[in-house]
């Protein structure tokens, strides 16, 4: 039944994450009004804005000339990907202290599943369940306020769909809580554009419709909201009253990797989150993360001299290994060492629930090389690449990523 399920679910958003950022890199950017996505009256959109920014009415999404008639004395800044996708995936290594269950929704937003939770945050002055999880949730929040100088806002409900709502009203820098048995109520009176899934031509729709409100559109009959939302509407219907899903959904990318050609700085990493249920799945899992950083190596054209495998197990422990090998991007080549590091690092019987795989000591390939007179795990990597160029990166994988699968890893 429903009103069993408990308030859970978290939607935690690093507030005005761009912004945050940059003034973490430009102090003297704090307290004033600041626009990332470009220069002033230059090309592009708004990818973020100060709340010394909204004031003047400048949103995310608007174009940079529209922004710089509206804020003309807000500065402008290009932005810096690298730090962000840093600073992200620098928040989600503290979010995933508090909870076993954590999904990237954007490189800004993440969903945690709290249940199950409470024993482990208990203390004696916690009034019920309830208090302690908003207790360990503001200490989240503060965690990543006080270790990374980021602002960040959450909310706790029932459903995925409740908890963004819920997270959207705490801003800035806030934590809400809708305890089960009031969601409904809690929505009754918000404006429809609220809700996840409506969104302005939605909105403008149904205020023809003489629908304002959550509570005018959960009583509005289906022959008013079919034509709107179509084969969504009784899911609409159903996050209006609070009453939808608590899966977290599937995990997104953390943001757009940053990798222009010829950027042999840093190192190019990417990580996977997920219960492990056989040791074919995480094999498979291993291999599906070397053929992704090597293909992000080869757009950048860079090999890499030093090669990482970044291990959790389901009790947070984390196991970290490196090894050197000759400058490569074949996924072979890395593959193999990433498996010997794997078995080198995996010591334990319990589950994993992280993977991710490293390149760092990156050097630049040097000049393109003719596929006649590469060598054969060259050439292919250079065919997918090619095939992937034209029809999207899953076009095609790497047999390794279904066959290798079958290796038997412990």
């Amino acid at each position: 039944m429903f009103s069993t399920r408990l308030a859970r679910i978290c939607c935690l958003d690093l507030d005005t994450f761009f912004v945050s950022v940059e003034r973490l890199l430009d102090p003297s950017l704090r307290g004033k009004a600041v626009v990332v996505g470009g220069v002033k009256h230059g090309r592009g959109v708004v990818t973020s804005a100060s709340y010394e920014a909204r004031a003047f009415g400048v949103r995310s999404g608007i174009s940079i000339r529209e922004a710089s008639d509206m804020a003309p004395s807000a500065i402008f800044v290009a932005g810096n990907h690298g730090a962000y996708g840093d600073y992200s995936t620098r928040a989600r290594e503290i979010v995933e202290r508090w909870s076993p269950i954590v999904v990237a929704a954007s490189i800004d937003e993440q969903y945690i599943d709290f249940h199950g939770c409470e024993s482990l945050y208990k203390k004696p002055e916690d009034a019920d369940d309830d208090a302690t999880i908003v207790r360990a949730v503001r200490a989240m929040t503060k965690a990543i306020d006080d270790e990374l100088g980021l602002p960040a806002s959450a909310g706790l409900a029932t459903s995925k769909s409740l908890a963004k709502v819920v997270c959207t009203l705490a801003k800035p820098q806030g934590v809400r809580f809708v305890r089960t048995g009031e969601e409904e109520a809690f929505l009754a009176p918000l404006p429809v554009r609220k809700l996840p899934g409506i969104g302005p031509v939605s909105e403008a729709k149904l205020a023809r419709a003489g629908i304002v409100t959550l509570a005018e559109l959960v009583r509005a009959p289906d022959v008013v909201l079919r034509p709107i939302f179509g084969a969504t509407t009784a899911c609409i219907r159903r996050d209006a009253r609070g009453r939808g899903s608590a899966d977290l959904g599937r995990e997104r990318p953390a943001f757009r990797e940053h990798d222009p050609r010829g950027l042999a700085a840093g190192s190019i990493s990417n990580e996977r989150t997920f219960g492990e249920k056989s040791a074919r799945d995480t094999a498979s899992i291993l291999c599906g993360l070397c053929e992704h950083v090597c293909a992000r190596a080869r757009s950048r054209g860079v090999r890499a001299g030093c090669v990482t495998l970044r291990l959790r197990y389901s009790d947070f422990e984390t196991i970290t290994r490196s090894c050197t090998i000759a400058p490569s991007n074949v996924d072979g080549d890395i593959h193999r060492a990433v498996l010997a590091l794997y078995r080198r690092a995996r010591t334990r019987r319990m589950a994993v629930r992280l993977l991710g795989v490293g390149l760092g000591k990156l050097s630049l390939e040097g000049p393109q090389l003719q596929l006649p007179t590469m060598d054969g795990g060259a050439r292919r990597a250079r065919t997918v690449d090619a095939v992937r160029e034209k029809f999207g990166y899953d076009a095609v994988h790497l047999a390794t990523t279904v066959e290798r699968a079958r290796v038997r890893l412990r």
